[in-house]
């Protein structure tokens, strides 16, 4: 499994000794941690802005300008589903962690044997995330979970992943695509991929889906995708 971590604390030093330990719980576990480093709150919501693709923050609270508080509740508001492991000197904090559903609080001198298990608690935890696929749209990287896709539409080298809030236009074959998603999802065109869970109704030329959107279904294709969406269901 390969991990997006974030570590975001102003002291270097402590951000060195964190980094180390990541290292150690990737050789350990298996997993493969993709590690970037922060030296305040501001240049990791700068980065942000662009890459929204993390699973594991580990954030000091008490940093000079904006805290890690202030910065987990941010990016909550912004949609992030990342597992967040404070780091802090201050016990006080500890009960403000709960409106940003924080995993957990490491107090300062983090212990290498504590922080390892709780980077296997926040592994255990997210693998029960929904399935999703990273995408870059408009020069910013996120997570897009398959389970809020309705259907992708592909026109020249591009397609359009529509979900119910927002479509998003990447530079993507759809075979390519589809090799992507899992197999709640159907090729019923050449220029059409849709979720079996969202058909309410397969006709021999379109299929509707529960949003009230109709896509024509390529001739020959009636049979399979029935067979398909029973097997689904």
């Amino acid at each position: 499994m390969i991990y997006r971590v974030a570590v975001c604390d102003d002291e270097q030093e402590q951000m060195e000794y964190i980094n180390s330990v990541l290292s150690r719980w990737s050789h350990l576990s298996g997993h493969t941690c993709e590690v970037h480093t922060f030296s305040s709150a501001e240049a990791f919501l700068f980065s942000y802005e662009t890459d929204k693709a993390y699973d594991i923050l580990l954030l000091d609270v008490k940093m000079k300008e904006m805290s890690g508080l202030a910065l987990a509740r941010h990016i909550r508001q912004k949609g992030s589903r990342a597992e967040i492991i404070f780091l802090t000197s201050y016990f006080e904090f500890a009960g403000e962690g709960y409106e940003v559903d924080a995993l957990h609080y490491l107090v300062k001198p983090v212990s290498e044997g504590k922080l390892l298990e709780v980077l296997e608690k926040a592994a255990a935890k997210l693998a029960y995330e929904p399935p999703y696929v990273v995408i870059t749209c408009e020069g910013t990287t996120m997570k897009l979970y398959t389970k809020d896709i309705l259907y992708v539409e592909s026109y020249l080298h591009y397609i359009s992943i529509h979900t119910k809030e927002q479509t998003y236009t990447i530079k993507e074959s759809i075979s390519a695509f589809a090799g992507r998603l899992g197999d709640d999802f159907f090729r019923i065109h050449r220029s059409y991929l849709i979720s079996l869970k969202h058909i309410i109704r397969i006709s021999r030329t379109g299929v509707t889906l529960d949003e009230g959107m109709q896509l024509p279904l390529a001739r020959g294709k009636y049979d399979a995708v029935n067979r398909a969406f029973i097997e689904h269901n």
